[in-house]
């Protein structure tokens, strides 16, 4: 094995995980990470090394996600939802909310720490079916509203419906595992 295939199989595991927090679904997230690295290894003069590797790579993957979720845009439509209507449990009928967000302070000062990235993680993987996949789709893959309507067969209206709730679980869940009682660091 070359050194440049090692390092490819030693980034294997974080591509893996960072493709099944993308994709939800285990089958296809190996899928992409195998084409991902085939790309790489048949082209390893592309690799400028202008960048890390596994910048690199995550770049190529973003591609071969795209790819699986347009292959399987029939199949992340079908998932069920919760069923839950987190507009009516935190806002009132006249549209104010029924008890107000507590302040987060600096919130960017907590996307530094690496705790925070792994709540994060958790509660974007714990956010329902399609609400989950769209978010990633737009928040992380960046796709276009045009595309991910054509792929999940939903409205543009539709995806800023569940878009707005998604974010909603997102703040609900980081203030009830993060903010509500952060963890202690040592000093």
């Amino acid at each position: 094995m070359t050194e440049f295939a090692t390092a490819l199989e030693t980034l294997r595991p974080q591509l893996l995980k960072y493709a099944r927090a993308q994709l939800r679904n285990p089958a296809w997230a190996e899928d992409a990470v195998s084409e991902t690295l085939l790309a790489a290894l048949e082209k390893p003069q592309a690799f400028a090394g202008q960048s890390q590797l596994k910048t690199w790579l995550v770049g190529i993957l973003k591609h071969k996600l795209i790819d699986q979720i347009r292959r399987h845009g029939r199949e992340l439509s079908a998932t069920p939802e919760d069923g839950i209507d987190l507009d009516e449990e935190l806002f009132r009928p006249d549209g104010h909310w029924r008890q107000m967000p507590e302040d987060w302070g600096d919130p960017e000062a907590a996307l530094r720490q690496l705790e925070f990235i792994q709540v994060l993680e958790a509660c974007v993987e714990h956010l329902p079916g399609q609400q989950g996949r769209l978010f990633m789709m737009r928040e992380w893959l960046e796709l276009e509203t045009e595309e991910i309507c054509k792929v999940l067969a939903i409205s543009p209206t539709n995806l800023w419906v569940m878009l707005h709730r998604a974010r909603l679980r997102l703040r609900e869940c980081l203030q009830l595992n993060w903010f509500a009682s952060p963890p202690q660091t040592a000093t």
